[in-house]
């Protein structure tokens, strides 16, 4: 059984902790406000884009009169068979379940397409090492073709592979790391090597408004609206510590309105009159597509990353509490040894005493 001495320690040890994670959630809470902040002043570009794309379509002869297709390959549909899936995960820990959660819907959806091959490509170091660990890497060799230009040819070791990793680009989040991934999957997508690119993020609107989503990014459905295939609401009990995290933290938990912002970001380019470009409407639109991919991308990593930090929050924030809690316990357990310990020695007084 422990003494008071070792109570002692025991006390100054987890206050020190408790200063830690105090520290630690209003670190945290200050960067979810500039999380929150640029997601914030994404919205409006991609709004925008999708309102010029939406005005092209009326524009652009999209479809091939003799097949009745969509011309733009992005438009294409074909049977999944060949799946790119972009797992969005942090780059740290200290989160409390949020990489667990994003890497469980990953692993669903994996489990649920057994028939099909898939491709990971993972942005965050912690979704790079589980799947490191779990999945092998695709191996390319470069040979030369008749023409003798280098060409890589792959050679698929498992119907799932990690063909590769972005770790550190959500730690400093640049639109231009963003389109380089996005002209990437595009690249990909064209060319045939997938059927169909799919992303895993966590969507976030607030504190306690925010779930874990699988979009759909290619092929491209209809413009404007969101592919969602799947989506896993928070519990009742997750929004309420989350709530109580922020307020403490004097952190908003209703969402910012931007109504009017993204019905101005609407009507742009939209009214029914003959617009003149500068350039064809066709060179307009399959130049605006790819930003268009990219603006998706860039949105799904905005909103993971508020995420992260709001998981992170709440999270260091139930470790305060926690370490409180533990400090009142062996507050008490070493008040009642001391008391212990002085109700003895009366006794042994007065027993002396009386012998006396």
């Amino acid at each position: 059984m422990a003494n008071v001495l070792d109570l002692r320690r025991r006390i100054r040890s987890v206050k020190n902790m408790r200063q830690i994670t105090k520290a630690m959630k209003m670190v945290s809470a200050a960067k979810l406000r500039r999380a929150q902040e640029r997601a914030l002043a994404a919205r409006p570009y991609a709004k925008m884009i999708t309102s010029v794309l939406e005005s092209l379509t009326r524009r652009v002869d999209i479809f091939d009169e003799e097949t009745g297709n969509l011309r733009h390959p992005l438009f294409a549909t074909r049977p999944e068979k060949r799946i790119l899936l972009i797992i969005v995960s942090g780059d740290k820990g200290f989160a409390g379940a949020f990489n667990s959660n994003i890497l469980k819907t990953a692993f669903q959806f994996i489990g649920g397409n057994p028939d099909r091959a898939i491709d990971v490509e993972a942005v965050g170091r912690k979704g790079r090492d589980m799947m490191r660990r779990r999945y092998p890497a695709a191996v390319y060799t470069e040979q030369t073709d008749e023409a003798g230009r280098a060409i890589s040819l792959r050679e698929r070791k498992g119907p799932v592979e990690v063909t590769g990793d972005h770790p550190g680009m959500l730690l400093k989040l640049e639109s231009s790391r963003v389109y380089e991934l996005a002209q990437s999957v595009i690249a990909r997508y064209v060319h045939e090597e997938i059927d169909a690119a799919y992303i895993v993020y966590n969507e976030f609107k607030s504190v306690i408004s925010q779930r874990l989503v699988v979009e759909r990014l290619l092929p491209i459905m209809k413009i404007g609206i969101p592919q969602i295939t799947g989506a896993v609401e928070p519990t009742e009990e997750e929004k309420e510590r989350a709530a109580e995290a922020a307020l403490s933290a004097g952190i908003a938990i209703e969402p910012v309105d931007t109504a009017a912002a993204d019905d101005e970001a609407r009507k742009f380019g939209t009214a029914q009159v003959d617009y003149i470009y500068e350039q064809p409407a066709n060179e307009l639109f399959d130049g605006l597509l790819p930003q268009y991919v990219s603006s998706m991308l860039y949105h799904a990593m905005t909103e993971s990353v508020a995420a992260e930090h709001a998981a992170r929050m709440t999270a260091m924030d139930s470790a305060s509490n926690n370490a409180s809690d533990m400090i009142d316990a062996y507050t008490l357990q070493m008040n009642r040894l001391r008391q212990a310990a002085i109700t003895k020695e009366i006794i042994e007084i007065v027993s002396g005493a009386a012998a006396v």
